[in-house]
């Protein structure tokens, strides 16, 4: 019997330093462990695609914000289209969508969702490229959209099948043919319209600057006899959006954007920039909004002309569409609306950043 004695006080021992090193470990992960604090983030620039790197290459809607402002710093998202870039001193984050609807709104809710950031108090800049009417202005102008309506959410019938007295194919969604009234009062997601005290405030904050005009810029405009708007020289000026997934080009859908964006706005909008990823952004950020994580009164839409959304006279809506795509250096504005899209945004950006004891706050 003695000499079991020193095993069982062996096992008596291992026994205890085993519940011991249980109850350290239970309470090890029950307390408390260290949080790191969200970044609170003052501003967000949202761009939809960059053909490259982020710097050094031919650039797209991205580039110039990161070079520029700067945005120096990368930041992993593995849960969205491309890693972020920041600017720590300014506290401004900047993110690519990815082109569309689709992606812009997953790329949204996965930013607006990361625990690494705080935007409760964030202003979003939707800044980016896109078609303009010639009705109301030319290429390399910079616009601001209070109105931003969904060209996709729709029935749709083929026009040889429409009946004589249409005009278009495209019906409001639970409607029997175009432009039917009234309204729904649920849109489902068709319409926005943004904080008009803050777009407002934008627009005169920017509507005297002088956007860069070049020889070719002028001589593109001169194609569009007729069109007095289309001829002048580049501005910023205030209008309605239209996002749509599907690249539409030519006069007759020019006609429908226009009456598109004033049925769903009850007149109160005027068609001008045309673009597809915006109701996608919105979406996302109307939910996030609704959660709590940021605030959907601090959100602005800039966009900036790159061509136009139908031919001159001469040509048909297939040429203009396909001249415009295949020329050698993209649209001809293409650099011109980058540049403006930069330069106007980021003065409204850096405005809110200066002053930020007031805009903390005020909207």
């Amino acid at each position: 019997m003695m000499k079991n004695r020193p095993k069982r006080f062996l096992n008596r021992v291992s026994l205890s330093l085993l519940l011991l090193i249980s109850v350290s470990s239970f309470w090890a992960q029950s307390s408390p462990q260290p949080i790191t604090p969200a970044i609170p983030i003052k501003a967000v620039v949202v761009t939809m695609f960059e053909l490259g790197a982020d710097t050094k290459d031919r650039p797209g809607e991205f580039q110039y914000w990161v070079e520029r402002f700067p945005l120096n710093d990368t930041l992993p998202f593995p849960t969205g289209y491309r890693s972020l870039r920041y600017n720590a001193e300014k506290q401004v984050l900047g993110v690519v969508t990815g082109i569309g609807t689709a992606r812009a709104a997953a790329t949204i809710m996965a930013l607006g969702s990361d625990s690494r950031f705080d935007f409760s108090k964030a202003y979003w800049l939707v800044a980016g490229i896109s078609g303009v009417d010639p009705l109301d202005a030319s290429v390399g102008s910079a616009i601001w959209a209070e109105w931003i309506v969904d060209g996709d959410l729709s029935h749709e019938i083929d026009m040889r099948e429409a009946p004589p007295d249409w005009d278009t194919g495209y019906i409001p969604l639970r409607k029997s043919y175009p432009y039917e009234l009234p309204r729904q009062k649920d849109n489902e997601g068709v319409v926005y319209q943004l904080n008009s005290d803050l777009v407002n405030w934008a627009y005169d904050h920017t509507k005297e600057m002088v956007l860069k005009d070049n020889e070719i810029l002028a001589k593109f405009r001169g194609l569009y006899k007729g069109f007095p708007n289309a001829q002048s020289p580049p501005k910023v000026l205030k209008g309605a959006q239209l996002a749509a997934m599907t690249y539409w080009h030519g006069e007759l859908m020019n006609n429908w954007a226009n009456q598109w964006v004033s049925y769903w706005s009850e007149g109160q909008a005027n068609f001008m920039t045309s673009a597809m990823e915006e109701t996608g952004t919105l979406q996302s950020l109307t939910f996030l909004s609704n959660a709590g994580k940021v605030d959907i009164d601090r959100v602005l839409v800039l966009r900036t002309a790159s061509n136009y959304t139908m031919q001159y006279e001469g040509i048909t809506a297939a040429e203009s569409l396909s001249g415009e795509k295949l020329s050698a250096g993209g649209y001809t504005a293409f650099i011109p609306s980058l540049e403006a899209a930069f330069v106007v945004g980021s003065k409204v950006i850096n405005e809110i950043i200066d002053h930020w004891d007031v805009f903390e706050e005020k909207y």
